[in-house]
């Protein structure tokens, strides 16, 4: 199925969705199928709403153990580069990082050099 268009609440196409669903609209496709030749129209509305606390991004919970992050060793600490080599870790030499799994940076104690995480 072929998507035209993908229309926010004010845009030509949607004044008849608009009356209908008020401020619960959030959007208004229209679908082409060329087999059948039918057009579909799908809309998007809110149906609940309510409080939510985003899960930190440093919480232990959001990670993976085999989720990769690039971390920071400077070039004068040869021994944790060593370290690093050793277990696994990929230089990525555009970012000036070095990138492991998550549970190796956990058993080499660097989690603490984790970059971009914000």
């Amino acid at each position: 199925m072929l998507i035209k268009a993908c229309l926010k609440p004010g845009q030509n196409g949607t004044k008849k969705w608009s009356e209908q669903y008020g401020d619960s609209l959030v959007s208004v496709r229209y679908r082409y199928d060329k087999d059948t030749k039918r057009r579909y129209t799908t809309v998007e509305i809110i149906v609940e709403e309510g409080e939510w606390t985003p899960v930190s991004s440093r919480g232990q919970h959001s990670r993976s153990m085999t989720d990769r992050f690039g971390i920071r060793v400077e070039y004068f600490e040869k021994a944790i580069q060593e370290k690093v080599k050793q277990a696994g870790g990929i230089w990525r030499p555009r970012h000036q990082l070095w990138e492991l799994p998550y549970g190796l940076i956990l058993s080499l104690g660097l989690e603490d050099r984790i970059v971009g995480e914000e």
